[in-house]
């Protein structure tokens, strides 16, 4: 059992019939009203009586004619019955479902006998005329009285009746079109709801609902139908749209017409106004729309949620001072329209969305009914009344952003993500990696990290550098799975999904659990991604001594509370991730395995990029928001390897293109659009100037790339009887000493420091000029990483050439491309 306050909209499944469910959603024993309406008290009942509403809609003289002047007429007084009568309705819903059951049920026996009156009168009751009150007419005059006709069963009177002879309406003075009448009509089938808005006080809702709808339906269904056959054969239509109270005029007995009329009334006020208050209690209680329904969260001690019930009543004596019904025919026509629009998309939704837990009972659906269903309830709305439908749609589409915002409850479930799921499987088998073609290159990344605590900017720079391709954030758990009782990486997940959100990155995760580093990293680069959208760079930080920084504590995005906890109530991010590594303390990853992941990266035939000292770069560059303001900076990038000197250093191959395409990619990031991009050529000893520079700018031009291009002297090692043809990585290997190799180095260090120096305003010639303030300085710098040399002996040699390339040039990007990126032709 389930107290009467149960959250409508959150999917429960119900326990035994001793338990019941609180507010949260918990169950326990006792304090709450038992679910003890049968299929029959709950649901057909509601929905038979709600659907026969139509009887009020348009067979009640609103306009006290045809002898109903029982009671004084006029707006006010109509106003005054009608607040008298929500009164006695609200209070009955006030006192909860078991007292509006045993007067539904009253209520059904008394509408269910006048019907059977109606139905007799047809046949029992002869031909007759039947005299109908004067109209007014123009000018404060009377039109001449008219006369209808009770025929009895005439084949005559059914054939005048076929046509649609639309008039205009005697209350409203307007004219009725197909729109309107229908708007009227499609009232007698708004009850459809009636029952699944009691699915509270059920004992038994999955099995009740259906049930009890398709029942009810059926019957009235099969009621209606009746009625506008016998009336459509006996009455003429001169009755029929002179007097919307005809149905007294032909009964037996006249007063149970009337009591059944009035039964009907207050049995749909009723049900509309329980059904509106349990929908808006769980409203209510799900916080969807905060302090404007808090109110409505207010329930006895048996759990009856009488403050939704006083809201509901609050809402309705305010569209009573509209007075007529006709004149919120339409509106409330198109409001339910809407609702059953809403109800179809759903089941639409998941249908198309394929969740194997979406299985419908009901033998006849299929997304073709959804589908017209929905397109149904939308033609309907715009012939009712296009104004109307505009703005409910709107409405809704309102309410729909604003839920979004506000986000639900996550015990729901998302059809959305169910939908986007079914989708992205669809696309994704579409995309075929046969048809890549460099044109349509885009840089996708997989950034392994050890501790995101210090590497947040490296973290948000790769974000920046991805432009819409894939963007991966790797991470290696190490251990064993044959000695652990359970996979430790499956619980980390949730904290680097969270990571993400914080950080406010478009990453993925991607986890594992190796013995080793280099292990793990061969995993992620195997594995990683799916179909066509598979990383094809690799992202590391540099290796170094460099004391590990905890931007968690710098960061405003990542600022926690006091107690250590989230928004949500769970851990905060400074918990679930350990502090930085201390100086000096062993590292999971050593200095031959940090090589040796560069150089299977590159066997595996992907990109690698190892950044160095991102820490330093300007917090405006990393943002999210356009860098137009912020101070200028430089965006220096050298496209050769400078451990590497030749004969013809100006040559720019497949890698030096690839960091011109990644730091055009960087330039096209609104955060660093202000960022003037340059360009760095040395000149050998035996190159003329100018040539190289002529051959780079034409290559640019075609590439549509925008940069300044400078060339620099370059003469440090580069003798001049060394063979061209010497492979990369010969200077570690052997064929230069280490000492030589160690001030190459160096003194490339010094040349890119001296041109960083020269764009802070010093004299070109050294990094001494730096000390001046006039220009732009570099805010990153873009190098050529040689590859790793063959002999694993010399990897830890390599990574000390590196170090020595990059020492106190601030931010700086090592790249090395294998794949074209670039593309010229039409």
């Amino acid at each position: 059992m389930a107290s009467e306050n149960s959250p409508l909209l959150a999917y429960r499944l119900l326990g035994d019939e001793g338990v019941a469910f609180s507010a949260n959603g918990a169950g326990g024993p006792g304090g709450a009203s038992a679910r003890k309406l049968s299929t029959f008290l709950g649901v057909v009942v509601p929905t038979v009586l709600s659907m026969f509403s139509i009887v009020v809609f348009l067979r009640i003289d609103s306009t006290g004619s045809s002898g109903l002047h029982v009671l004084p007429q006029g707006y006010g007084w109509s106003l005054l019955y009608g607040s008298l009568l929500l009164g006695l309705v609200g209070g009955v819903c006030t006192l909860g479902a078991g007292l509006y059951a045993r007067a539904s049920f009253l209520t059904f026996l008394l509408v269910s006998g006048s019907l059977a009156s109606v139905l007799v009168s047809f046949v029992a009751v002869g031909p007759r005329s039947i005299p109908l009150t004067p109209r007014p007419g123009p000018n404060g005059s009377s039109l001449p009285p008219q006369v209808g006709h009770f025929t009895g069963f005439n084949s005559s009177t059914l054939k005048a009746n076929l046509g649609a002879g639309y008039a205009k309406d005697y209350t409203t003075g307007a004219m009725m079109t197909f729109a309107s009448v229908f708007a009227v009509l499609f009232n007698g089938c708004t009850g459809i709801m009636a029952g699944a808005n009691m699915s509270g006080e059920l004992k038994d809702p999955s099995r009740a609902i259906p049930l009890g709808t398709i029942v009810a339906v059926t019957y009235t269904f099969f009621i209606y139908t009746l009625l506008f056959f016998l009336s459509s054969f006996t009455c003429d239509r001169t009755l029929l749209q002179e007097d919307y109270g005809f149905f007294r005029a032909i009964s037996l007995w006249p007063p149970l017409v009337l009591i059944g009329i009035y039964a009907t009334s207050l049995s749909a006020s009723m049900s509309s106004l329980i059904g509106a208050s349990r929908i808006l209690h769980a409203l209510a209680q799900d916080d969807l729309f905060g302090v404007i329904l808090a109110p409505a969260k207010v329930v006895s001690r048996t759990g009856n949620p009488w403050g939704a019930v006083l809201y509901s009543w609050g809402l309705v004596q305010l569209v009573l001072l509209a007075g007529k019904l006709n004149t919120l025919a339409a509106v409330v026509t198109v409001f339910y329209l809407v609702a059953y629009a809403a109800v179809d998309l759903s089941c639409l939704s998941l249908e198309w969305a394929s969740a194997p837990n979406f299985r419908p009972t009901f033998s006849l659906f299929s997304w073709h009914t959804c589908l017209l269903g929905v397109a149904s309830c939308l033609l309907m709305m715009f012939l009712i009344s296009p104004g109307a439908a505009g703005g409910s749609l709107l409405l809704m589409g309102l309410l729909s952003a604003l839920l979004t915002a506000r986000g639900g409850p996550s015990s729901w479930g998302y059809v959305s993500q169910a939908l986007l799921f079914h989708q992205v499987r669809k696309y994704l088998l579409r995309l075929d990696v046969r048809k890549d073609h460099v044109k349509f290159w885009r840089p996708q990344l997989l950034l392994l990290v050890g501790n995101p605590r210090g590497a947040l900017p490296l973290l948000r720079l790769a974000n920046q550098l991805k432009k819409g391709g894939l963007y991966v954030l790797g991470h290696v758990t190490l251990g064993d799975l044959d000695c652990l009782p359970s996979d430790p990486v499956q619980p980390q997940y949730g904290a680097w999904l969270s990571l993400v959100d914080r950080a406010q990155v478009k990453a993925f995760v991607d986890l594992t659990l190796s013995p080793s580093v280099r292990q793990g990293a061969q995993h992620l680069l195997r594995i990683s991604g799916l179909g066509g959208m598979k990383p094809n760079t690799l992202v590391l930080g540099f290796y170094d001594d460099a004391a590990p920084q905890d931007h968690f504590l710098t960061d405003p995005a990542f600022s926690e509370a006091a107690d250590g906890t989230q928004e949500g109530g769970s851990p905060a991010l400074s918990i679930q991730f350990p502090p930085p590594r201390a100086p000096g303390s062993p590292r999971a990853l050593s200095p031959q395995d940090y090589v040796a992941t560069v150089a299977d990266a590159l066997k595996m035939n992907k990109n690698v990029v190892l950044a160095r000292a991102c820490g330093a770069l300007p917090p405006e560059r990393l943002s999210r928001g356009s860098g137009g303001t912020s101070q200028p900076h430089h965006v220096d990038v050298w496209p050769l390897n400078l451990l590497r000197p030749r004969g013809g250093p100006g040559y720019v191959d497949v890698c030096g293109l690839f960091l011109l395409q990644m730091a055009t990619i960087l330039g096209m990031v609104p955060a660093w659009h202000s960022a003037r991009l340059r360009i760095f050529l040395c000149l050998g000893p035996r190159e003329a100037p100018g040539a190289a520079e002529g051959r780079l700018r034409a290559l640019l031009s075609q590439l549509r790339i925008r940069a300044e291009v400078q060339e620099v002297v370059w003469g440090e090692g580069a003798g001049a009887g060394e063979p061209e043809e010497e492979e990369e990585g010969d200077f570690v290997n052997g064929r230069r000493g280490d000492a030589e190799a160690e001030a190459l180095a160096s003194s490339a260090n010094a040349l890119v420091r001296a041109q960083q120096g020269r764009g802070r305003g010093g004299g070109p010639g050294g990094p001494e000029g730096g000390d001046g303030e006039g220009g732009p300085a570099t805010a990153l710098t873009f190098l050529y990483l040689p590859r790793p040399p063959a002999d694993p002996a010399r990897y830890t040699r390599y990574l000390a050439l590196l170090e020595t390339l990059t020492r106190d040039l601030g931010p700086t990007l090592l790249i090395h491309g294998v794949t074209p990126v670039t593309c010229t032709d039409l």
